[in-house]
């Protein structure tokens, strides 16, 4: 059992991976698919940083008596995820108020109604 518990926040990366998923796959409304997308991230966020965790592991700066290391190559990269991540959501969010202003909505399920009624192919 404590097995199980010994590694928590691999569990709560999945959890919060799969409720990100699911929040994509399962809504129709364009702000809360954005919403799972950066909840997704976070959890891909979080598992990266655990597996760069080192037990016992000292800061990369040489000094007497440490003989382990953390890596923070894994940190940077998450910094410079989060950033880009940032950029991708306020893309998205200002894509989803254009959207909101040629359609009315922002239900995909309407948008595509839309584009029926309208005569677009939207597969094309």
């Amino acid at each position: 059992m404590s097995l199980l518990f010994e590694h928590y926040n691999y569990w709560v990366a999945i959890f919060l991976m799969m409720t990100g998923f699911y929040t994509v796959i399962s809504r129709g409304n364009l702000v809360k698919q954005v919403v799972g997308l950066n909840i997704f991230q976070a959890s891909v966020f979080i598992f990266y940083i655990s597996l760069a965790y080192v037990d016992g592991g000292a800061t990369p700066i040489v000094k007497e008596g440490v003989e382990v290391y953390a890596n923070p190559l894994p940190h940077v990269l998450i910094l410079t995820a989060i950033v880009v991540g940032i950029a991708t959501t306020a893309l998205g969010l200002a894509l989803i108020v254009r959207i909101k202003e040629a359609y009315g909505t922002i239900e995909e399920d309407e948008i595509r109604e839309a584009d029926q009624r309208d005569g677009k192919d939207s597969d094309a």
